[in-house]
């Protein structure tokens, strides 16, 4: 099965502008920019025929190029990264089995949640969409009660059915705990980790369907796919000691340099 991962970047972030290019110190006290340490999350999976930053903004392809990367331009009217995958599907003509989203804000992505993705894909040649969840550990639901209470839209959950297809994904933090009845250990909250993996077809049809009500409220792209009927299979990953957070707002830097400080 050929696959391809596809870095969807934008400048114009509404929470944060110019983010793929924000740098973030590094343990030997060198720098990185987010573009290019999302590349680097994207060159450790294994089995992957090609990586491709996909974009369009001329300062993210600069930046992505004199790293040596790869990079499809897309319209500036693409509304999210699948619309941006499902965009490059067609300019690029891409010959591929099976496409991965692995989005430009998550640089801590091990490259396990990508390949655990991809093995679950190929296990079930009916899937048409696939997305990894991660139990919440106490940091993590820490980070997502505290941007709750701090007002700040962050992460994202995931609540799925029996057979792991997902129900709903929400900014809130769902299901609903008390906050004095939170456990120190199995807490039932997870995070959905923001990978994709679409069969061709299923991303071809995204494109061709317009953003929903939910989609437009949560501003999360994946509830198209769940509006439309196509079931969005969650694919549970372990986080084996490490910590996981997409930069979603400047908060965020000092969240990731911490990480990377204490596991890279």
């Amino acid at each position: 099965m050929k696959t391809v991962i596809l870095i969807p970047a934008r400048y114009a972030s509404t929470r944060y502008p110019g983010k793929p290019l924000v740098q973030l110190r590094q343990p030997d006290g060198t720098t990185k920019s987010l573009i290019q340490m999302s590349w680097d999350a994207a060159q450790a999976v294994v089995g992957v025929d090609a990586v491709h930053v996909v974009t369009d903004d001329a300062r993210i392809q600069a930046a992505a190029e004199a790293f040596g990367a790869s990079v499809i331009m897309t319209p500036s009217s693409c509304e999210n990264g699948t619309a941006r995958c499902a965009a490059a599907l067609e300019a690029a003509t891409l010959d591929a089995d099976l496409v991965v989203n692995l989005q430009g804000d998550a640089p801590l992505t091990p490259a396990w949640f990508v390949e655990d993705l991809i093995a679950a894909m190929k296990a079930d040649p009916e899937a048409q969409v696939a997305t990894p969840v991660l139990q919440c550990d106490p940091v993590t639901y820490g980070h997502f009660v505290e941007d709750r209470k701090a007002g700040r839209v962050g992460g994202t959950t995931a609540v799925f059915n029996a057979k792991k297809h997902a129900l709903y994904f929400s900014k809130e933090v769902l299901p609903y705990i008390d906050p004095g009845k939170v456990p120190d250990a199995d807490i039932p909250v997870y995070h959905h980790v923001g990978v994709y993996a679409y069969r061709p077809d299923a991303l071809r049809a995204y494109g061709s369907w317009p953003e929903c009500d939910l989609e437009q409220r949560e501003g999360l792209e994946q509830l198209r796919f769940l509006f439309n009927g196509t079931p969005v299979a969650c694919v549970e990953v372990e986080g084996r000691g490490r910590v996981f957070w997409e930069l979603n707002n400047p908060e965020d830097v000092d969240r990731i340099e911490s990480v990377l400080a204490t596991h890279l």
